[in-house]
């Protein structure tokens, strides 16, 4: 199955990869766009910008192509879209001009396991963290997700609870025979 975990940042997504990464083994792991195109040369701004959004979905987008069966995705388009659509300066972002190409690549999903913030919060965040745009993300993505208003039509679903509940609720759902 190939397998992308989305949702808004410091809500998991990363950790609850490595960990069922670790608990299935025939998985493999393809990093977040924003440190893939790190890898390659690319430096976005303190703040990202529109323009950086952009490149960190193209980069996604190119990430899908492969069709390496059972991947682990940290991010999918969907998150990319739902920074451009809740940035400050997202008038300058045409959702339209990519989404086709978008949906495209989202239809290669087998699921998207989309990791919601949840009360009480389970990440600690840092004071100088902008928790109105990280609750704005959570929303869009889930919006995104789950109203599809670009057909992205994946499978898809929520899990909650502390990371060990997590990883089994995943493996349950991904696992013919279960746990």
């Amino acid at each position: 199955m190939r397998i992308a975990f989305s949702g808004s940042h410091r809500v998991g997504k990363s950790t609850l990869i490595e960990h069922v990464a670790i608990a299935l083994p025939a998985y493999s792991v393809v990093d977040e766009p924003y440190f893939l195109l790190e890898e390659d040369g690319y430096e976005a701004a303190e703040h990202p910008t529109v323009e950086d959004f952009v490149a960190q979905l193209e980069r996604s987008l190119v990430a899908l192509e492969s069709r390496d069966p059972n991947v682990l995705f940290d991010r999918c388009p969907a998150d990319i879209f739902a920074y451009l659509l809740t940035h400050e300066d997202a008038e300058a972002f045409n959702p339209d001009d990519w989404a086709e190409r978008t949906s495209h690549a989202m239809h290669t999903l087998d699921l998207v396991v989309y990791v919601p913030i949840e009360q009480p919060d389970r990440i600690p965040l840092p004071p100088d963290e902008n928790n109105a745009l990280r609750h704005a993300v959570d929303q869009k993505v889930r919006d995104l997700l789950m109203d599809d208003p670009f057909d992205f039509e994946t499978d898809m679903m929520t899990v909650r609870g502390d990371l060990r509940t997590r990883v089994m609720q995943v493996k349950r759902r991904i696992l013919p025979t279960g746990v």
